[in-house]
């Protein structure tokens, strides 16, 4: 099995994730986002859109979108299920898989860039603006989570789920600096969910803490 992506990408960090909470592990082959490598004519064979992550199984199915990856690998791999039985878990866990992607992500990545990447990448001064905007969509999250998280260890409820696997990369990242630990600080019960889910192994193992 192997994994076309970057250690340091989002996307790519789920499907890493996801193996190792199955106790599974496969071929990284690296793509050079610096290089260019995913608008390579090998890496578009992969995947059309030339991002990624690509996963190869074993048998030579190749499958793109990080978020259909995890949910085929939980589906095909032994090991503990990260996907609830029961129907009104499951739609929470979805629920939040498309809050992840819709509302959470786009805001966290706009501070990551900034704040984070851009910097080391020779992108020009942060964006203040953008930074702002980026923290306040990252806060109306929150706020939304917070009662939720109140009620219920997880997502999903009881048990840790893919809806997780999708917000560790992420919630990762934007936790970098300590004006965004400090906004995570102010919605005590996303923050004990946080501190639950980023010290698991599987996550530890990705990350290399």
């Amino acid at each position: 099995m192997k994994v076309f992506g970057h250690p340091l990408s989002t996307c790519t960090r789920k499907v890493l994730a996801t193996l190792a909470e199955k106790g599974r592990e496969a071929e990284l082959v690296l793509v050079d986002l610096t290089k260019g490598e995913h608008k390579s004519p090998a890496h578009f064979a992969r995947h059309p859109f030339g991002v990624i992550p690509t996963l190869e199984d074993d048998d030579g199915f190749m499958l793109y979108e990080s978020r259909a990856i995890i949910r085929y690998l939980d589906r095909v791999l032994p090991g503990p299920s990260l996907t609830p039985a029961a129907p009104k878990a499951y739609g929470l866990m979805e629920q939040y898989l498309s809050v992840e992607q819709c509302y959470f992500s786009p805001s966290a990545f706009k501070v990551s860039w900034e704040r984070l990447f851009k910097p080391h990448m020779g992108g020009g001064p942060v964006d203040e603006a953008r930074v702002a905007e980026g923290r306040q969509g990252v806060a109306k999250v929150f706020a939304i989570l917070d009662p939720v998280l109140a009620k219920q260890p997880f997502l999903a409820g009881d048990s840790f789920s893919l809806a997780e696997v999708a917000w560790l990369p992420d919630l990762t990242f934007f936790l970098t600096f300590d004006e965004e630990k400090a906004l995570l600080a102010e919605h005590k019960h996303v923050a004990a969910w946080w501190e639950r889910i980023s010290g698991r192994p599987a996550w530890r193992k990705v990350t290399g803490a």
